[in-house]
């Protein structure tokens, strides 16, 4: 059984996924996660406090999600780790939809938020460092600039992709083909001089 931290975090990124964070009420959140409002400020002192765990509770789930791997099933290739740490991003199930609506709200709100904004400008950071890891696993000689800017411009492109996917404008068969074509063409940079 999840803690009750954990079950009023999942009820979290439910409500901001579904009404943004500028819609994302103690009360409902309580009503969400079956807990009272004094329970959720205990553990999370206030509203920015729910917003910071949200967002590391999102990222740690699309960790889960991003590198999962069968039972007895050989190691992924540095390639196969690349392709699979990006496409899964991309998938039309449940969790995956509501991960990335309240990363994108989360992201949206950042504008106006500078607490927010430096939260997520780490997180962001971390996964920008860990696709440059990535990449200079499928390209070892290549120098760490270089495989920054390749990761900056994945994330990039994966974030507006999904929300695209997310909000009707692209199917997500085309989303993932084009990311795809974007590995590729990335790749293809990183072999040159």
């Amino acid at each position: 059984m999840a803690s009750r931290s954990t079950q009023i975090l999942e009820a979290a990124a439910r409500v901001i996924a579904r009404r943004g964070v500028r819609g994302l009420r103690v009360e409902e959140l309580a009503e969400e996660a079956g807990v009272s409002t004094g329970l959720i400020y205990y553990h999370f002192k206030d509203r920015t406090g729910i917003l910071r765990h949200t967002l590391e509770f999102i990222n740690d789930r699309a960790e889960r999600y991003t590198t999962v791997q069968e039972a007895g099933a050989e190691p992924p290739s540095p390639r196969e780790e690349l392709d699979q740490v990006l496409l899964l991003e991309l998938q039309d199930t449940p969790e995956v939809r509501e991960n990335s609506t309240a990363w994108g709200e989360l992201r949206a709100s950042a504008v106006f938020d500078p607490v927010l904004r430096e939260d997520l400008a780490r997180a962001t950071l971390v996964w920008v460092q860990e696709v440059a890891g990535l990449l200079g696993q499928v390209q070892p000689l290549t120098p760490a600039v270089r495989l920054a800017a390749a990761a900056e411009r994945l994330t990039a492109l994966l974030e507006g992709l999904s929300m695209r996917w997310l909000s009707g404008g692209l199917a997500i068969e085309h989303a993932r083909t084009l990311l795809s074509e974007a590995v590729e063409v990335e790749l293809a940079r990183l072999r040159q001089p």
